[in-house]
């Protein structure tokens, strides 16, 4: 249990270490305390999942591997995420840096990685693999276990910044797409949770009970994270200005009448 203690201290040492030195470069704009709190509360999400007790019982009861899950998947990404870390960065990097760090974020791959549809499939659409196949059970061991929690978080996270991130994201598309894809995500979530309870083509080893449990958990507790999501979309979403028609001003000039 040490290893993620370590990280979660040292990610939110560098976070503030950085919103401190946001706020000494430009004073008068500096640096949200909503967004250092939204962090924080990220970190706080992964620090319940990620310890006891909910972490040891994860191992033996898929009731508690569902609730983690969706703390690492779900909950947790919309905080980090709304604390906008990127747009932190590049605000303390010197600008060299941080024009490299523009160029990354505008190259095609990373256009790509930020496409909705992509941030589906890599987020909602893993669900598929991991419990219709025995890829849940093989995760079971140790490095497959934290490799499942590395996959959960980052996911999540790409999700998240893609649907509602105030961050830059240049390959953004507008809000109804957007939308649209966490509608799917909704739909995939009901689906599967769905299959679950009902024991259909499922490959987890658990007991019904346990199994019918976590279904429930994914079901009603993905729709909340969902909701949050879609609550955060609007409150980050930014209206593009309309082009204002260009007034004739010569002179003798009438408007036509219609």
């Amino acid at each position: 249990m040490l290893l993620p203690v370590v990280a979660l201290l040292l990610a939110a040492q560098l976070y503030g270490y950085l919103a401190r030195r946001a706020r000494r470069r430009n004073p008068v704009l500096g640096w949200s305390r909503w967004r250092t709190a939204s962090f924080a509360a990220g970190l706080a999400l992964l620090a319940v999942a990620l310890l006891p007790p909910v972490a040891p019982l994860a191992h033996t009861d898929f009731r508690a591997h569902m609730a983690q899950h969706l703390l690492i998947g779900m909950y947790a990404p919309i905080a980090l995420v709304l604390g906008a870390p990127v747009t932190l960065l590049l605000r303390t990097l010197p600008a060299r840096r941080g024009r490299a760090l523009t160029a990354v974020l505008h190259s095609r791959p990373a256009r790509l990685l930020a496409h909705p549809a992509t941030a589906l499939l890599l987020s909602t659409g893993s669900l598929v693999p991991l419990y219709f196949t025995p890829l849940h059970h093989a995760a079971t061991h140790p490095a497959g276990h934290w490799l499942l929690h590395a996959h959960f978080l980052l996911s999540g996270c790409l999700f998240a910044y893609v649907i509602a991130g105030p961050d830059p994201a240049p390959a953004r598309p507008g809000v109804r797409t957007r939308l649209v894809c966490l509608g799917l995500a909704i739909a995939g979530h009901a689906v599967i949770s769905q299959l679950m309870y009902g024991g259909y083509w499922i490959d987890i080893h658990a007991p019904v009970a346990e199994v019918q449990g976590g279904a429930e958990i994914m079901y009603y507790g993905g729709d909340i994270a969902e909701l949050l999501l879609a609550a955060a979309l609007v409150a980050t979403w930014r209206p593009g200005r309309r082009p204002q028609p260009v007034a004739d001003t010569a002179p003798g000039y009438r408007p036509a009448r219609i």
